[in-house]
């Protein structure tokens, strides 16, 4: 439909261009000696060009007002009025301009006049179409879940570097006995960073690995919600799938922020980031070893069994362009 009513528009402007092409011409007032019901007359002119008046059958406006016609036209001579267009270039000039010989300029408006709606009516149309991708959008959601799946991520990748950390040092030295002078080990920084995090960190590590893992498939689906180019590239089963998504995610989001989980995964990201002055932490770590050994023993004992590693937050390979529209 948009396509025909283009074409309609393009035939119109052709039209109009053709028209364009007439000699030049000018109104001018012509004298009515004679004329017939149905508009045909016969008038005179003065022709500049030859410098006389001339006389020429021509075509009268029949509706014209009454007033303008003979004999209550007021000319004494009981002539009516009509103007016409004389040309004013080209062998012809001086001549009266033919309007049968013309183009037919009324094909053009007919043109326009059907092409202007058709265009109308296909660009309403194929925005209708358009708009149930256009509100399944949600941008603001995806963004926030992308947010709230970074920050799970963090939390439980900064917890596996420390507990790898923790491994790495047992690796190279022994936990002492007791406490020392001077700064500590860097398998007992390694512990007292762990003690600092508490007992919640591994929690939440663990928690944050495996919400990570449950986002991460939602974001893959909800991918054509991302965006309104995503939208519109989204075929209809993809669209579908996005629907779904976002409706898991804003659940998961509303249960995340009801449990306080966003603030709970940026503090353990934040406590665990505490080894890297390693001369202060070097030394709050001696002064705490020196306090209570045994914890650390105790600590280390739990770091090294095979089952206190927290799952990674495995991402599976993203699916990509699944969810475009195929060609």
């Amino acid at each position: 439909m948009l396509t025909l009513g283009f074409v309609l528009f393009a035939c119109a402007l052709g039209l109009y261009a053709a028209g364009s092409d007439l000699p030049d011409a000018r109104q001018i007032d012509l004298a009515v000696l004679d004329e017939k019901p149905d508009g045909s007359c016969r008038v005179r002119w003065v022709d500049p060009y030859q410098k006389r008046a001339r006389e020429a059958s021509y075509h009268c406006d029949a509706g014209r007002s009454s007033l303008l016609k003979a004999p209550q036209y007021a000319d004494s001579r009981g002539y009516g009025w009509e103007s016409g267009f004389m040309l004013t270039e080209g062998p012809d000039r001086g001549n009266l301009e033919d309007l049968a010989a013309e183009p037919d300029l009324g094909y053009a408006d007919g043109f326009l006049l059907s092409g202007v709606p058709l265009i109308a009516l296909g660009l309403i149309g194929g925005n209708l179409r358009a708009l149930p991708r256009v509100l399944g959008v949600e941008a603001r959601l995806v963004r926030r879940a992308t947010r709230l799946s970074e920050a799970a991520a963090w939390a439980a990748e900064d917890y596996e570097r420390a507990v790898a950390a923790v491994r790495e040092a047992g690796r190279h030295g022994d936990l002492p006995r007791a406490a020392g002078s001077g700064p500590a080990s860097p398998l007992v920084t390694a512990l007292w960073l762990l003690r600092e995090a508490g007992p919640p960190a591994c929690e939440t590590a663990v928690l944050g690995a495996r919400l990570t893992k449950q986002l991460h498939g939602l974001l893959d689906d909800a991918a054509p919600a991302a965006g309104l180019r995503n939208r519109l590239q989204a075929g209809p089963a993809a669209r579908l799938n996005a629907a779904r998504a976002v409706a898991e995610l804003r659940l998961l989001l509303a249960e995340s922020e009801r449990n306080g989980l966003p603030e709970r995964f940026a503090q353990t990201s934040v406590d665990l980031l505490r080894g890297q002055d390693v001369d202060r932490a070097a030394l709050a770590a001696a002064t705490d070893f020196a306090r209570d050994p045994a914890a650390y023993h105790r600590l280390l004992e739990q770091l090294t069994r095979p089952e206190s590693s927290v799952p990674p937050p495995t991402s599976s390979p993203r699916r990509g362009r699944r969810w475009r529209r195929r060609g």
